[in-house]
């Protein structure tokens, strides 16, 4: 049994990435052999998301895929497990019945309990009320590149955004201690990592929930005296706990990224309180201004949704005139799902699929042309970039700027000179893109 090999496919944020590597530690702790490839596994384990439509569809594509393989005699168990078993557990036990466990998001570390298992004791389907909080001695096997990791400091979401489901699969919003998290980012460095990433539903929330003086900014200053960390970042950053101590932070330590992940979903008053959005646009303004003024050359990243029900024509372009006003270094935007259970699903007026799809693509035209301009401002200068390996079999190697998330941000094509895998080089910049750049190492 524990020479069986498993692939693990991840499917959704960083923050299911984290679990998935959470599930690769326990099952390599175990004995068991990782295969990135499905058609080479004993065993198909999939980490599902099911938080819009489409991610939903993605999931149950996958396990189909799984389920083929399984019949043709490929592999022999196929394992479902995280957001949507918590979701739809027994519906998904009744019509996908070739799968042999649904496991919900509170069930992944026992992984390894239910393939070991006797199946005829065991429950097929595994739901229970979250409250796992993984911590720095819980076995991790990274599954991306040796030089980055993320790092989920809280799991849950104790807000109440009325088009948002997942306070009801992750649960309640609860804090990390910040010894744990620094002794994870020191085990980290320890291996050969030099970015982390700082993930959880809302990370500007982090500690309060602790009530022992913990918050984020605290946790920046220890996690920058960790020595081997080149670059901090902080993802998920919600508005309304952003305040001067934890910009000053950022400002003042070389290691945290001038970034700032500011997600806002829209502008116009009526649509923030219909979303149960607790912010003004006033606040949120005020709130740009002052994380512009204090940390110079900060890149700031937003997400916005369109499509809102009752989204007017006239509150759209208030979107599209303060896009172009204030001109985001970055910016995605999400067509409204109405997903099953939430207030926004069963309010009147939704927006036709038509409409959300021309307002999401005149949004990210706009943007396309903003982005543009930000990195023609680049060109000539220096910046420092971790490169990320050669481009297929080019000269080229990519890498990212420090104002660079991975895998959402673009990247930086260096066409001169050569860099290592994890190497933090100078690069002065030559071409300029939407969302890519191009320089040569200096």
């Amino acid at each position: 049994m524990k020479h069986e090999r498993i692939c693990l496919i991840s499917l959704g944020c960083p923050k299911n990435l984290v679990d998935s590597e959470v599930m690769l530690g326990l099952l390599a702790e175990k004995g068991y052999g990782i295969t990135p490839k499905p058609s080479h596994a004993d065993i198909i384990l999939i980490n599902t998301c099911s938080f819009i439509k489409e991610a939903t569809q993605e999931t149950l594509d996958t396990i189909h895929e799984a389920v083929e393989l399984k019949k043709s005699g490929s592999c022999h168990r196929v394992v479902v497990v995280g957001c949507l078993p918590q979701r739809y557990g027994s519906d998904l036990a009744r019509e996908i019945p070739e799968v042999d466990f649904f496991l919900g998001t509170e069930e992944f570390p026992r992984i390894v309990e239910y393939l070991e298992g006797d199946p005829d004791h065991q429950k097929r389907v595994a739901v229970e009320r979250t409250s796992f909080l993984y911590d720095h001695e819980t076995p991790r096997l990274l599954s991306g590149h040796f030089y980055s990791a993320y790092i989920k400091i809280a799991e849950g979401c104790s807000r109440s955004c009325s088009f948002c489901i997942i306070p009801s699969l992750r649960g309640r919003f609860r804090s990390r201690p910040l010894e744990s998290i620094c002794e994870e980012a020191l085990r980290l460095a320890d291996q050969g990592v030099r970015e982390i990433n700082l993930v959880a539903q809302d990370t500007t929330s982090y500690g309060l929930d602790l009530q022992n003086g913990t918050n984020l900014a605290a946790l920046l200053e220890a996690l920058g005296r960790i020595e081997g960390i080149a670059w901090i970042r902080v993802l998920y950053a919600y508005p309304e706990h952003i305040d001067s101590r934890l910009l000053r932070r950022i400002k003042n330590s070389e290691k945290i990224c001038n970034y700032i992940d500011l997600p806002i979903q829209h502008i116009n008053e009526r649509i923030l309180r219909a979303m149960g959005r607790p912010v003004s646009r006033r606040f949120l303004e005020r709130l740009i201004l002052k994380i512009r003024d204090e940390i110079p050359g900060v890149s700031i990243r937003t997400t916005l949704m369109v499509g809102f029900p009752g989204e007017s024509a006239v509150e759209f372009s208030e979107l599209i005139d303060f896009v172009e006003r204030i001109r985001f270094e970055r910016l995605g935007v999400f067509e409204f799902s109405p997903e099953e259970g939430t207030q926004a699903e069963r309010m009147v007026k939704q927006i036709p699929g038509s409409v959300k799809k021309k307002r999401r693509e005149r949004l990210m035209q706009l943007q396309q042309r903003i982005s543009l301009e930000h990195h023609c401002e680049l060109i000539g200068k220096k910046v420092l970039v971790l490169a990320e390996g050669p481009v297929g079999d080019k000269d080229t190697v990519k890498g990212r700027m420090a104002t660079q998330a991975p895998d959402i941000d673009g990247q930086v094509m260096i066409t001169k000179g050569s860099a290592s895998p994890g190497q933090i080089v100078t690069v002065r910049i030559t071409e300029a893109y939407p969302y890519d750049l191009e320089g040569e190492i200096v």
